[in-house]
């Protein structure tokens, strides 16, 4: 995405650390750059965010130790509002990483309300794992127990909604269907448009007015997801 020049790129599930990157997508011209990634695990995980604005700050993880070994967040402190890049877990798998997943979500919340306490406006995206509701997803009843849209999950997704952070693309574009950023690879089902809305922008309510486009560009592929977006006037 980076040949459409936007002023801010975040990626999540990078998979590699910086000194595996090419001088070209370690730096490129005319971005400052910034990498998060697994502490034990290589290969895994990992955020990167791509700035034309430098941050008068840049916070890595959560602060908490055992949520912040997989290299999952990058916050960026910057003159007007905080944008926070974030990887969120899968929770598939074995049990206790549901319970890990968990965890994370609801530690990013405290911390996400502590940074709005002080810096009011904030923007954060990323891969959430989870379909809020039952038109971010094609088949709703057949997955109701399966991770990314167990009801816990789900509610974890109100429960920023009932803290006042906002799904923009779902703020302006209230009941649209069919349009989705993750489909599973294995069962060939983006060919099929079998697929889940897991990757969002939200920002703090008083940012919403500034929105002016929010899209999904389901036609951009190379992944398992594809892009979104976000215009904004700050």
């Amino acid at each position: 995405m980076l040949h459409k020049k936007p002023d801010i790129l975040c990626l999540q599930e990078t998979k590699a650390r910086p000194d595996q990157l090419s001088a070209d997508v370690l730096a490129p011209k005319g971005y400052y750059s910034y990498f998060e990634y697994p502490k034990v695990k290589k290969g895994y995980s990992g955020v990167a965010v791509y700035t034309k604005i430098k941050p008068e700050k840049v916070e890595y993880g959560l602060n908490i130790e055992d949520l912040d070994m997989e290299g999952r967040q990058i916050t960026l402190y910057f003159e007007d509002f905080v944008l926070i890049n974030c990887y969120f877990p899968n929770g598939g798998g074995e049990d206790h990483r549901l319970e890990y997943k968990m965890k994370y979500y609801k530690a990013f919340l405290v911390k996400l309300n502590k940074i709005r306490d002080k810096y009011k406006k904030i923007i954060f995206c990323g891969d959430l794992n989870v379909a809020h509701t039952e038109i971010d997803i094609e088949r709703p009843k057949e997955n109701e127990n399966h991770v990314g849209f167990l009801p816990q999950e789900r509610k974890w997704v109100d429960s920023l909604i009932e803290n006042d952070y906002l799904d923009v693309y779902r703020e302006t574009h209230p009941g649209e269907t069919k349009h989705y950023t993750w489909w599973d690879v294995k069962t060939r089902s983006r060919e099929r448009n079998v697929g889940w809305r897991i990757d969002y922008f939200f920002t703090t309510k008083n940012l919403l007015k500034n929105a002016v486009k929010a899209e999904i560009h389901e036609n951009i592929l190379g992944s398992d997801h594809c892009p979104i977006s976000l215009e904004i006037q700050l």
